[in-house]
């Protein structure tokens, strides 16, 4: 079985799907892995390190895509800017894909790889069960998001975080206020208390408080009898009337924070709005939004994703693909999480994806020609 990494052709993606020390436990196992021409230079990894490494060099995408009957990929397959052809329909039929989709947002994707009979895996949908952590990518990269978008918060503004005590006088702490609790909210926390901060968070989870404590911040806490969470951890969509009454506890906090960490998101959903226009008004002229569901629509009204705007004198940043900001570090969870996957998918070289199984079956999205995604076919039947 011959495994192929493409390079990512997606502007500003700099991580690549495997790293060259994740090569040797494959090949040991029988794989033969190719790698195409500079697919890890962005990531700091030469194409020497994976011959090193065992990896077998091609000179581009389309000699990969005719030779691979897996494709690990990082993003979604797009139009090639080299040959004009899209990745989806250069994966050969029958063969596996590897990697994120987002379904939602890439209907003529899927659609392309249900045509060409590929049974294609999307790493997002990883089940949130317990044998299935080595594999959860979206805790690995929301880890990356959720440090780099406090170094940006500190970068931009004109304030320092700690607490200093100096010749000149003291200078008091920023006030850092992270909304959502999950891992890039967690690790937001305790990169801003690194950086010297006064933190508080906003959760409607009370499970997260301790959580929360234990990293040091002030818990803010939120009477509500809503039932905020699914089955499988992630956050639920809630009613107006639940959100009018998270940005009244917001809005309370806002007047003396320096510093707001946006993470709240909803699986495959609209991010809800936390922070209004008029809501903006309240916080002080030289305060910094980072806003990391600005994908998905924002916590913070009026957000752009990919640009930094200003707004009542507040900065505002549309952080997008902040893992590929990271791309040492972010490869290198991204290939663990992506390794697991495929042993598990294919734990000998002539085995076969069992669907019977949870993780197999939840993150199957194409197979046999079809969308087997029951809840993907029926949105993309929608459209």
């Amino acid at each position: 079985m011959k495994i192929g990494i493409p390079k990512e052709i997606t502007d500003g993606e700099t991580r690549v799907a495997l790293i060259p020390t994740m090569v040797p436990p494959l090949i040991k196992n029988q794989y033969h892995v190719l790698l195409e021409t500079s697919a890890g230079a962005a990531a700091s990894h030469t194409d020497k390190q994976y011959q090193q490494a065992g990896a077998a060099i091609v000179k581009d995408a389309k000699e990969l895509y005719e030779s691979a009957d897996v494709i690990l990929k990082v993003l979604p397959p797009r139009l090639h800017p080299a040959n004009r052809a899209h990745e989806a329909e250069m994966v050969q039929s029958g063969s596996t894909l590897i990697g994120f989709l987002a379904p939602w947002t890439n209907a003529e994707t899927i659609h392309k790889l249900a045509k060409r009979g590929v049974t294609a895996f999307a790493m997002e949908y990883i089940p949130r069960i317990t044998r299935a952590q080595s594999m959860d990518v979206l805790s690995s990269m929301a880890t990356v998001a959720g440090y780099k978008a406090v170094l940006l918060a500190a970068s931009m503004m004109g304030k320092m975080f700690p607490l200093l005590m100096t010749a000149a006088g003291t200078v008091p702490p920023a006030n850092v206020l992270v909304l959502g609790a999950g891992v890039a909210g967690l690790q937001a926390i305790a990169t801003a208390k690194r950086l010297g901060a006064k933190i508080e968070a906003f959760d409607p989870r009370p499970a997260v408080k301790e959580q929360v404590k234990s990293l040091g911040a002030n818990f803010i806490d939120m009477e509500s009898t809503e039932n905020v969470e699914t089955a499988g951890g992630y956050a639920k969509e809630q009613p107006e009337e639940f959100l009018l009454k998270e940005r009244e506890v917001i809005g309370a906090r806002l007047a003396k924070t320096h510093a707001v960490i946006c993470t709240a998101q909803v699986f495959s959903k609209r991010a809800p709005v936390l922070i209004t226009a008029e809501m903006l008004k309240l916080m002080q002229p030289g305060s910094v939004i980072v806003d990391l569901a600005a994908e998905q629509g924002g916590n913070c009204e009026g957000v752009e994703p990919g640009k930094t705007v200003e707004k009542n004198g507040v900065t505002i940043i549309g952080a997008v693909n902040l893992a590929a900001t990271m791309a040492v570090d972010a490869s290198q969870m991204y290939s663990r999480n992506v390794v697991n996957l495929f042993r598990h998918l294919y734990p000998t070289p002539d085995s076969v994806p069992d669907f019977a199984d949870e993780i197999v079956k939840s993150a199957c999205v194409t197979h046999n020609g079809e969308i087997v995604n029951e809840a993907i076919r029926k949105s993309l039947d929608a459209k």
